[in-house]
């Protein structure tokens, strides 16, 4: 079966990522689970692999750059097969031959309703227009989504210039009240930090930013969302506390107390996402933990006691705050997901013992 068409079909299963490497049939993942097309599949050899990747390669009409990936060994890009989805694709070599992972964004993904994005996430660019917002959580845990659904949904409603800056780029959005323009690494600019420094000269009222990945880049980005602009970027981090830490100690000690300092004005929310397997083994659902800045957090930046921010955001549900663990204790009362599933998902068990006693409490 041609590539094209075997990736329809891989899509109409709602797989979220493809794997082709030598050694084992065309595998795909849906719900967390890997699977295969049947159980005849044939296992894939070295030229099975070249042959499917250069067919990917042709449909992203990227075939002259084949040669560039069996020299190089690593490749990023992103395509699009109409009517069926976009795709984002990882080439690398491995034991000599070609491989890929492929992410499957599905077009029609963009609803927070229908994916459980609470609405005090999708609504919050609307209400604040500047500073630094941090979607959080490990790789596959949905981050990209969540920011495409808050781009949709800042493009829905407010006028504004929106620039994303993405390597490579997932969601496409067209202009609605919103002019959106989409930069990808590499092919439209060399790095994010040229990226970066460049959108603050093209009238941004908000800024995507892929991956915060450097010292650098973080502090241009902290520099836009003090001059005005609201900046939305990810880190491979779950919990508040530790997505400061990580954020602090990108830079070198002699300059992390001013780091503080400045962290403590811009920021404005993070959010730490997880997605978790459902009772029934047949879906995963997002786990949530929401920090927005006030008053009191934001002194704890400063004063570098970051401990006690789980206790602020314990106490601040009225405001739309909520820990991982509450979120994970809720999922397991609604009998959405299994205590199993949760403690698998905690940084704290012990905390998630404590908030499993209090929703059963509640529930009664």
């Amino acid at each position: 079966m041609p590539i094209k068409e075997t990736l329809q079909a891989i899509v109409a299963q709602e797989a979220s990522d493809i794997f082709i490497v030598a050694g084992r049939p065309l595998t795909f993942k849906v719900h967390g689970h890997l699977c295969s097309m049947d159980n005849d599949s044939e296992i894939l050899r070295p030229g099975d692999c070249y042959e499917l990747i250069s067919q990917i390669y042709e449909i992203a009409g990227r075939a002259e750059v084949l040669k560039d990936l069996e020299k190089i060994g690593d490749d990023d890009f992103s395509f699009t097969i109409p009517k069926v989805a976009r795709f984002r694709v990882n080439a690398f070599k491995q034991r000599g031959s070609l491989s890929a992972v492929i992410r499957v964004i599905s077009f029609d993904n963009l609803h927070p309703e229908k994916l459980k994005i609470p609405k005090e996430i999708i609504d919050f660019p609307l209400t604040h227009k500047k500073g630094l917002v941090l979607i959080t959580g490990p790789a596959g845990s949905g981050k990209s989504t969540t920011l495409a659904c808050m781009i949709d949904k800042i493009n829905q409603e407010r006028e504004a210039h929106i620039i994303t800056l993405e390597d490579p780029i997932e969601y496409l959005h067209s202009h609605k009240k919103s002019i959106v323009s989409q930069r990808e690494i590499i092919s439209d600019t060399e790095s994010y930090l040229t990226a970066l420094r460049a959108s603050l000269r093209e009238s941004p009222d908000v800024i995507l930013l892929g991956e915060m990945r450097d010292p650098e880049t973080i502090s241009v980005a902290m520099t836009a969302a003090e001059t005005g602009h609201l900046v939305l970027s990810t880190l491979h981090t779950i919990g508040a506390a530790n997505t400061i830490e990580r954020v602090i100690d990108a830079f070198p000690p002699n300059q992390q107390h001013q780091i503080y300092i400045q962290l403590s004005m811009v920021l404005q929310m993070v959010v730490s996402q997880q997605l978790v397997e459902t009772v029934d083994g047949k879906r995963r659902v997002p786990a949530f933990e929401i920090m927005k800045l006030n008053p009191a957090i934001r002194n704890n930046i400063r004063e570098k006691n970051l401990q006690s921010i789980e206790n602020f955001i314990s106490t601040g549900e009225k405001e739309g705050m909520i820990l991982m663990n509450r979120s994970l204790a809720q999922l397991v009362t609604r009998g959405v997901i299994t205590k199993e599933a949760a403690y698998s998902c905690t940084t704290n068990p012990d905390s998630l013992a404590r908030e499993l006693m209090y929703a059963k409490e509640d529930a009664k």
